[in-house]
Order: structure tokens, then sequence, then C-alpha cells
């Protein structure tokens, strides 16, 4: 099987269901082991008889859950969304809330460092050729970029007429969010990511709507 195939093969399946509640814990396990192995080690360098041994199964036991270390690592994306949705609630904010609502995810992120590493470490790894996880990160960014352009025009109330001003801000915010986790796991006593998301979105706002945030203050 090529890569590309079996990229499309790991997205498509789905692990296994365990019926039995000790098989469900067993899965939840390897779940978070495997989170944590590619945080530490990038998807790549991550093997599977390190994930069995740390947690004390066979490799064909973890495959038993997961059927393929691709699948493994598009379910450890998602036990991260699963994360970040049970935060957002039933309904995303909108407009100036949304905006909010990234400055907060800041704050969040500073509490849970393993979740940054692993997303700071996947997402730069994501940019390799046949990496599995490359459709995953194209496609957050995607919706990302938009979810951001929709709350800055809400909020600055532009139109949404395609103009470039507006989805450039909105990949300003992204990059300064993704560029922040980088340095905060460096150094985090030196940086504050929701101290200087909030000063960055401001900027933005005031960049793009002067006459409702006013160009100086």
């Amino acid at each position: 099987m090529s890569n590309q195939s079996a990229r499309r093969s790991g997205r498509s399946a789905k692990p296994r269901t365990p019926r039995s509640p000790e098989a469900q814990q067993r899965q939840r396990d390897i779940l978070h082991i495997a989170m944590d192995t590619f945080a530490a080690r990038g998807y790549n360098n991550a093997s599977l008889a390190e994930i069995a041994d740390r947690v004390g199964l066979t490799q064909a036991g973890v495959l038993h859950y997961f059927r393929s270390k691709a699948l493994l690592l598009t379910s450890v994306l998602e036990l991260r969304d699963e994360s970040d949705i049970q935060q957002l609630g039933p309904d995303r904010p909108q407009g100036l809330a949304f905006l909010r609502h990234l400055v907060d995810t800041a704050t969040r992120n500073a509490e849970r460092e393993g979740i940054v590493r692993l997303y700071a470490v996947l997402s730069a790894e994501s940019v390799t050729d046949d990496h599995p996880a490359q459709d995953y990160f194209r496609d957050r960014y995607d919706g990302l970029r938009g979810f951001v352009a929709d709350a800055l025009r809400e909020v600055c109330g532009l139109p949404d007429d395609g103009t470039d001003e507006v989805e450039h801000a909105a990949n300003a915010v992204i990059a300064v969010m993704d560029g922040l986790q980088v340095q905060w796991l460096l150094a985090p006593g030196a940086v504050d990511m929701a101290a200087s998301t909030d000063l960055v979105v401001n900027a933005l706002l005031r960049t793009l709507a002067p006459d409702r945030f006013g160009a100086d203050g």
C-alpha cells in the first residue's frame, strides 16, 4: 500500500468500539499515552513499540484497538478537539465573544502543556510529505481562518466582499497564537500568551475599524 493510500485508509477507518468497561478504559489509556508520546517525539519518531510498552500491551494489542499508527494519531487529535469543544459549549460564540474566546483559549493553554506541545509538534511536522495529520491541520486552519475573519467582519462592521485586509488579519491572529505557543513551551516564564494575544487582537481592531475602536487607543 502506498503512503497516500495508507493516509486515506487511516482517515476513513474508525477505532474499534470496546464493549467491556475494562477494554474501554484500556483504549483511553492507549490514547493518553500516545498523546504524550507524540507530543514528546513527534509522529515519525514515536514508535508503536514504545506506546505498547508504556501501556503494558504488545504492538498487536495496540493495533487491535486502533488498526494502524495513523489511525491512532487521528484519534489522538480528535481527543484534543473534544477538549476544545467541551470548553466552547453547545454554541460557537460570534463576533467579539469569539475573539475573547481566543484570548481565553490562550489562558487555558497555559494550564495544559501536554496538549500545547502536541499541537505545536504535530502541526509543524505535518508539512512534511505524506504526513497522516496533514489534511487534519489543513482543514483546521481553513476553518479557523473563516471563524476569525467572520468575527472580525462582524465586530468591525465590514462587508463580506472578499477584502484581503480582513483575511490577512485573520492569518495574523492565528500566526501569533501558534508562534506564542512555541515561545511559551521554550520559555514559559517569559511569555504571557493571553496578554500578547489580547494586545494583537485589539491592535487589529483599531487598524480595521479606527472609527469604532480609535486609531490611537
